[in-house]
This record gives structure tokens, C-alpha cells and sequence, in this order.
């Protein structure tokens, strides 16, 4: 698949402000399954200073400092991106690989991270361990058959549901209030997987639905580490294992890093109000080229 995506934003302020330091992640990453051929970031008023840095989490984020006064901030960021088919995952992963939950000795030590839980001390949310163990018990221990049947008890227990503001909810309150936006969902499932020695971790991107949508959202999904296989995206808010519709921007460790644009701004004399849109147009098409990471 082929796509030009134009996101952009619109920031006003009721009187003029001076503009923080402001951190954008807006640039699609490019690996074996997803090409990036161009991207061009436009920001109103121009920069003062600014330069990329590679995250801790290898995604490329473009940090900016501003110079005077003003009542306005926008940004556009567009990107041309070719995506591949993934290969079948049953046909990566190792053959006769151990039943799961899997030990933290048996994987690879630079995967640990990725196994941790996302209370303050490290452990797993209880809520969590109670989903993951139901779909253990149904899956036979398999780990295809684990992630397939977790995506379904999701699915049956929580409803989806747009929450345009705030951070992912943790997986215990999503849990409990059975209802959640794409990223609290994905950290549901990312909880679940952790909980039971699968390496998981949070993706932000876009999804480009057939028929497009009126408008389109950005969207939060998970990634999991099998052997064999590597990092593969499930959507526990779609239908489960993803395909090339799905284009991935930043995959943090923590998903408050995932936000597209985060910064400040000061204004010395009185209250401001400020007002803020956005949009995101794709223009695709299902041309790409034979090997994506060529």
C-alpha cells in the first residue's frame, strides 16, 4: 500500500504568548514491513532552534524553541509511506518454542523492559493477570492461540469508545469501567501479555480504514516479541492482528511520550484561552513496491 498522509494542527490563543519548548512525534517510522519515502514538517512561526533526536525508544522526535510573541501555532506534517503484507506469524515463529507463560530467564535480557508492569513498583496490575489466566486457560498455553483468545475476551468485556483527551487509562480502571478508548484498550492488552512473559509494547500510528471514515483519527494499537517472528501489532480495539493498513509513528515506553505534540507556553498579564484543531487526510492507493525494506 501507497499513502500520502497530511496531519496537521491549529493552535490560537486569545491574546499573544510566548512559546515554550515544544517536542513533535510525528514521523512514521521505516522497517522491513513499512517504508518511509518522504516527510516534511511545516511549523508556524518558523523555529528558533530546533533538531531530531532518536528516543530511547528509536523514534525520531523533533524537538523546537521559539523567539517573540504570538497568537497562533500551526503545524503540518506530511508523509509518504509504503507498507508490505506481513508474513503468516505461524510461519516465523520457532518451531516447538515453550508453552506459555514464559519465564523471565528465557528471554532475551534486552527484552526485560518490555515485560514489566506499569504499577509505580513494577508489578502487574491484578486485574491484568485475572484477564491474561482466562485466556491462558483457553488457548492451551499456545502463544498464537493466547493473543488471539485475549483480543476476544477484550472484546467481550470492554466496550470501545473515542476519548479524544487524557493519558491511556491504566489497565485495572478500564478493566473496571468496562468501556475504553483505543489506547486504554491496547494497554489492557499489553498488561495481559507482560503479565505472562510475552515482551509487549505500546504503538501510536494510523489505521486507514476501507471505506475511508469521515474523519480520521490517530490510533493506538500494541506490539508483542515472538521468536521467530519479532515485534508483530495486534489492535485489541480492531480485529486483532494487524495488516498493512496500519502505519506505525512511535512505539514508547511510556504511551504519554506517544503524543504528537507536547509543549508550553507563558503570557505575562492575564488570563489566555486558547482553541485547538486538527485533521488528518490520507490520500492511498494499494500500489507499493515489492520489498518495503529495500
Amino acid at each position: 500500500m501507497k499513502a500520502t498522509i497530511t496531519h496537521s494542527f491549529h493552535y490560537t490563543y486569545s491574546r499573544p504568548v510566548e512559546l515554550g519548548s515544544h517536542r513533535f512525534c510525528l514521523r512514521p517510522r521505516s522497517d522491513g514491513h513499512q517504508r518511509l519515502e518522504s516527510f516534511n514538517l511545516r511549523i508556524s512561526p518558523h523555529p528558533s532552534k530546533q533538531f531530531t533526536l532518536l528516543s530511547a525508544s528509536n523514534d525520531e522526535v523533533i524537538r523546537a524553541w521559539f523567539s517573540g510573541c504570538t497568537d497562533r501555532l500551526t503545524i503540518e506534517a506530511t508523509s509518504q509511506v509504503f507498507t508490505c503484507p506481513y508474513p503468516p506469524i505461524a510461519e516465523c515463529i520457532a518451531s516447538g518454542d515453550k508453552p506459555l507463560p514464559y519465564a523471565l530467564s528465557d528471554r532475551d535480557r534486552s527484552l526485560e523492559g518490555y515485560t514489566l508492569g506499569w504499577l509505580p513498583n513494577g508489578q502487574h496490575d491484578y486485574a491484568a493477570v485475572q484477564l491474561a489466566q482466562e485466556a491462558l486457560m483457553m488457548s492451551d498455553h499456545h502463544p498464537l492461540g493466547f493473543l488471539s483468545q485475549l483480543v476476544v475476551v477484550i472484546k467481550e468485556r470492554i466496550s470501545y469508545s473515542l476519548r479524544h483527551t487524557g493519558p491511556a487509562w491504566p489497565a485495572g480502571r478500564t478493566i473496571r469501567e468496562g468501556i475504553g478508548s483505543c489506547r486504554d484498550l491496547a494497554m489492557v492488552f499489553i498488561e495481559s501479555c507482560r503479565c505472562i512473559g510475552l515482551p509487549a509494547r505500546f504503538v501510536s500510528g494510523y489505521h486507514l480504514t476501507e471505506p475511508p471514515p469521515h474523519t480520521y483519527e490517530l490510533h493506538a494499537w500494541a506490539e508483542v516479541y515472538l521468536p521467530g517472528a519479532g515485534w508483530r501489532g495486534f489492535d485489541p480495539s480492531g480485529n486483532g492482528e494487524i495488516d498493512q493498513q496500519y502505519i506505525a509513528i512511535s512505539t514508547p515506553s511510556d504511551p504519554v511520550k506517544a503524543a504528537a505534540v507536547q509543549g508550553t507556553y507563558t503570557c505575562s498579564g492575564g488570563a489566555v484561552t486558547s482553541n485547538f484543531n486538527w485533521s488528518i487526510a490520507v490520500d492511498s492507493s494499494a500500489n507499493a513496491p515489492e520489498d518495503c525494506g529495500q
